[in-house]
Formats: C-alpha cells, structure tokens, sequence
C-alpha cells in the first residue's frame, strides 16, 4: 500500500480542546458518561412515577398479595431500568440522533405492561390496576422528556465544539462536497470533517478539506490522523469486494465505517436490504401515497382541522377585527396557489399588507432577501404594523384551516407555490405535486424563509419521500416551537 501523503496537519486540527492532541479513546469518553447519566436520569424518572401514582391511588388494594405500594415504588426503578435494558435502550448506537431511542422507550413500555398484565393473570395475582396503569406510562412520559431534553443539551455542545468525532469523508468529488455541505449545516450531529480521499489527489485541497490520500490510501489515514469515523460514498473504484476489503481492514482500528448509499436522501425509510439470491440486495420500496394511509392522512386533517376552527374561533375572530379597523381593504386575502396533481386552488390567509400592495413601489426595484426562486423582503413596507405581528407569529396562515376541511391543502406537507415559483421549477421539485400542501410542513420548521432554494428543494423532496402519520405529528409539535420563537419569519 502506498505511504500516505505528508500534509501538514495544521488546517485539520480542530480548534476544540476535546479534539486537539487527543485520540480515539479519549474524544469518545464523554459517549459513556453519558449513558451513565441517562440510567441515572431514567431511574430518577421511574421513582417519580413511582411516588406519583402511590399518591394518587393510594387505596388501590395490595399491590402483589402482601407487597405494599411503597415497597412496590422501591422496585419500579430496578424494573424499568432492567426492560430497558433488555430493550437495549442504552446501546450507544441507539442514542444521540434519530427515533430509535425514543421507540425503544415505547417498546419497553408496551412490552412491560403486556408482562405484567399476563403475569398478574397467569398466577391470579391482585395486582393494583391503577397504580400500574400509572406508573408505567407515567414512567415512559418522563424517561422520553428527560432524554429528548438531554439530547438537546447534547446538540448544543456539539454546535460549540464538543462532544465532536472526527470524520474521513471517501469518495468521488460532487458526492464528498455535497456531504460535507450537508454535515457542515447539521452541526449537532456531532461529525467534524477533517479531510476526505478522492479517486485521484492531484491537488492538496478540495471544497476547503484536505486531501489526505486517494481511495486505497483510506486506512492509512485513519491510522496517520486517528479518525474516529470514515464516510464512504458511492465510486466507481469501491466496488462490493474493494468495500469488504476496507470494511475487513478497518475492524482492526477504532474507526466507525459509514456508508452513505446514492438513493439515501431520496428515499431513506423505504430502503431495506432483504436477501435474495444468496445475496444482500438493497429494496427501494415505492412511497405509500394511496390506500388506507392516506384515508388515515385525509380523516386526521380534516379532523383536526374542524377541531382547531372550533377552538381559535375566538383568536379567528379577534384577528379578523385587528386586520378590519387597523387597515382598509378586506379582512381575507386570497392568493393562487398550486396544490396536488399541479391544481391551482385559492388560499387564504388574513391580509397582512396594505390593499393594492403589488401597486405599492418597493424601496429596492428588484430587490430580494429570498433564495433566488421565492421572493422576501425583511422590511417590506407594503406590510401592516398588525400584520408584521401576524406574520411573526403565522397567525395570517390561521384561515387555511378551511382550505384543509376544503381538501385543497393538508396539515403537513409541502409549502404551497405560486404559479410563477412552479415554472421555475426542475423536474425533482415537481415531485411535491403528488402530495397536498400543507399548512405546515419541513419547510416551516426547518428554517422558512432563510433557507437556500437548495435546500427547499432537498427538504420538499424529502418528505413526499418519507412521509408518514408519525412524521406528521412530529412537524406538528416542532412547528409549535417555530412559530413561538419565530425563526425565518417575515
């Protein structure tokens, strides 16, 4: 194999402490710890629950035969602590990012109170109902807020440098730059890029890494830089055998091998590797946007769509008297948009501008703090001192609630376009047409109007993709925490 190139490692050295000088072991010590702290936390949590549903329901009879609830409180941790693991919910490739922490909490929930429920049965024992009904649950609740929130604080100490596991990115030059576009954005992941290797290394940087050796020098550099994690992406040189080979050579380091697949961000949850043929192929299953899901898709909007107009009647009522008396011109703005299939519907929302506000000159002819495509301006002065506040808040979206209980738009989903944004689209962002818009969607959560028009893209993409009832209710409880804080809104 050939000798890794000499670079000077001054450009890749990170500016954290955690990561300068310090190796594998040692940057990843922090990753034990923090299990130590999530068993402390859950256990805490499972007390609490405890100690909670002996108070509420205290007369609930014996818990088993002669066990008191205060000695069954003592025992709850010790047995929510063992489902969970046995769920295998400390593992650490479970933690930090993704759902699958968070259902394996779920799990161990409905497992514990099936076993319960067959035990006290099988052997007749006068188990007390509504203390198990509390607890468990209860304890679930808990354990999910606590690790969410300890998550959290672990993203903000990676956006400050901590916590971070330096990353190889390996493959052809457009798949590496994009990567490492995409990690640089996602900060809180954790993974800091410190060079990549390319199919060929005729120069010393690429897309600001270093480029520490080409595709067969790989665990050389991972040896030279102490890599904690190597990212592999399709090449023509890193066929089936050359990745066995790299995957085989790795295990005898401490790095973790990543493999980032061509068809990952177009269709992520729907890839499954089934074997077929004595081999493991990888299944590309078509997204479900017909049948029974989106029955359930159209019966939950509809739905709560009738329950959200019944219960903001009065915020309704009371923006549409601030919009009447603080501006003339009518209350509801109607405005063309383009829905599923490329149908063009009328949304609406409460006038937030001045009447007539396309005769009104702009300060900046063709100005535009947009991404290029969709057109914002941060101080537009056709916009009323009432509806910069509505704005801020989104209260203006607040009348497309009818356009969901209409069918014309979803709760989630894509943002909806204009007519003159669709005849500047390419042929991916026409893939958003075979799902409704939404009143909310990634988009809205995931930075609005500052995002790239790339990035609008990827993300639109994305969840006509992914989409699921889950995925739904999870935009919907981060959309609450958009709206409070008002990012990107203007």
């Amino acid at each position: 194999m050939r000798p890794v190139r000499t670079i000077s490692p001054s450009p890749v050295r990170p500016p954290s402490a955690q990561l300068r000088g310090a190796g594998t072991v040692a940057r990843r010590a922090w990753r034990t710890t923090y299990v130590r702290r999530l068993v402390a936390v859950d256990a805490v949590c499972a007390l609490v629950a405890a100690g909670l549903s002996t108070w509420l329901a205290p007369g609930a009879g014996p818990a088993v035969r002669a066990i008191e609830l205060p000695g069954l409180a003592l025992l709850v941790p010790l047995l929510w602590l063992g489902a969970l693991s046995l769920a295998r919910a400390y593992e650490q490739r479970f933690l930090w990012d993704g759902p699958e922490e968070f259902r394996r909490v779920l799990f161990t929930t409905a497992m514990l109170l099936a076993a319960v429920g067959t035990v006290s049965w099988a052997l007749r024992l006068e188990v007390a109902r509504g203390f198990v009904v509390v607890t468990i649950p209860l304890s679930c609740a808990l354990t999910l807020v606590a690790r969410y929130v300890q998550r959290k604080v672990l993203h903000a100490r990676r956006r400050r440098g901590d916590c971070l596991q330096t990353t190889l990115l390996v493959g052809p030059r457009r798949a590496v730059s994009d990567l490492h576009d995409q990690l640089r954005r996602q900060a809180h992941h954790g993974y800091r890029v410190i060079g990549c290797c390319l199919p060929t290394t005729e120069r010393a940087v690429f897309h600001g890494l270093p480029v520490l050796g080409s595709l067969d020098e790989v665990v050389d550099v991972v040896h030279a830089y102490e890599v904690d994690t190597v990212a592999v992406l399709p090449a023509a040189d890193l066929d089936g055998a050359a990745l066995r080979r790299l995957g085989w050579d790795l295990e005898r380091t401490r790095a973790e091998l990543l493999l980032a697949p061509a068809v990952t961000e177009l269709a992520g949850p729907r890839v499954t590797i089934r074997p077929s043929c004595g081999l493991p192929l990888l299944h590309v299953e078509r997204p479900e946007l017909r049948g029974v899901r989106r029955l359930a898709k159209e019966a939950f909007d509809r739905s709560a769509a009738l329950a959200g107009v019944v219960l903001l009647l009065p915020v309704l009522l009371a923006v549409a008297v601030a919009v009447r008396v603080t501006s003339p011109g009518p209350v509801l703005f109607r405005q063309e948009r383009v829905g599923r299939d490329g149908r063009p519907f009328a949304m609406l929302k409460f006038r937030s501008m001045v009447a007539d506000a396309d005769r009104v000159p702009l300060p900046r002819p063709g100005g535009d703090d947009g991404n290029g495509v969709l057109f914002k301006l941060r101080q537009d002065p056709r916009v009323t001192p009432v509806g910069r506040f509505l704005r801020r808040y989104s209260l203006d979206e607040l009348p497309q609630l009818f356009n969901v209980l209409r069918g014309e738009m979803s709760l989630v989903g894509p943002r909806p376009p204009l007519p003159r944004e669709v005849a500047r689209y390419g042929p991916d962002m026409h893939r958003r047409f075979l799902v409704k818009p939404g009143l909310t969607g990634l988009w809205q959560v995931s930075g609005r109007s500052d995002l790239s028009w790339e990035d609008s893209v990827r993300i639109d993409v994305r969840y006509v993709e992914h989409w699921s009832l889950t995925f739904d209710l999870m935009i919907l409880a981060k959309t609450a925490v958009t709206v409070i804080r008002g990012d990107g809104a203007y």
